[in-house]
């Protein structure tokens, strides 16, 4: 009688067993069959991020060129120009198309392609505004505390500008005839802000001067520039010219 019992209760064992089995190879099954499914999503996620990217960098990269195309187009016509402030008023629009241009070439080298080290750009873009107005390094120092700053480019452009036009009056007007002097930039980023000073010890702005209603095309474009940016602009004229800024950083 025993016998029976254990008999029967082993075939009942294994068949909660062989039903158990059944139903872990079936969990098995759908669970391969799921992972294989995330696997060919997670491919088929990068394959389409990737082409993103090479979207990304090919679009830096042609604007970059059509903005060279535009500089290369505009010397063609500068050796056409025989006055003089007409030729100073084209060649102040090349440095403009130039600081975006390098903001695109900077943009197409980085791994993001969606922001620039600021500390980079305005070494580079400073470098080619003292070459341009020949200043000589020796005679007018530059000086730069830039902190680890990126950058997206709805910002990094208009704060190029910023920067672009600010140097450039520097190099232009505050050190005549040879005189020797330093140029200063500090920008720091404090959450959703930049606090930017662009400071020479040049002979500065005549105290008569309305700066913010001036006729100068360059002060013209920072003070549009700083409004676009939703910030702030004061100028200090107690040692040469100091314009300080804090400026909204666009996402």
């Amino acid at each position: 009688m025993m016998e029976s019992e254990i008999r029967s209760l082993n075939t009942v064992l294994e068949q909660k067993v062989e039903e158990r089995t059944h139903a872990l190879a079936d969990t098995n099954v759908a669970l391969e069959e799921e992972i294989t499914r995330r696997r060919e999503m997670e491919d088929q996620i990068r394959a389409a991020l990737n082409e993103k990217t090479l979207l990304l960098r090919e679009v830096h990269h042609r604007v970059k060129n059509n903005l060279q195309i535009i500089i290369s187009l505009s010397n063609l016509q500068l050796r056409q120009i025989e006055d003089p402030k007409m030729r100073q008023v084209m060649a102040e629009t090349q440095n403009r198309v130039r600081a975006m241009a390098l903001v695109h070439e900077k943009l197409y080298k980085s791994e993001t392609l969606s922001d620039i080290d600021l500390a980079e750009y305005v070494r580079f873009l400073t470098s080619q505004l003292f070459a341009y107005y020949e200043t000589d390094s020796r005679k007018v120092t530059l000086k730069t505390e830039i902190g680890k700053i990126t950058l997206p480019i709805n910002t990094a452009i208009p704060l190029g500008l910023i920067i672009n036009e600010l140097v450039s009056n520097a190099l232009k007007h505050a050190f005549p005839d040879g005189r020797a002097g330093s140029l200063f930039i500090l920008a720091r980023r404090e959450d959703k802000t930049i606090n930017l000073v662009v400071e020479d010890t040049g002979i500065g702005i005549p105290a008569d001067l309305e700066w913010r209603n001036t006729q100068s095309l360059g002060l013209k474009l920072v003070i549009s520039l700083v409004n676009q940016l939703d910030g702030t602009i004061d100028l200090d004229r107690t040692r040469g010219t100091a314009f300080t800024m804090v400026l909204k950083v666009k996402e």
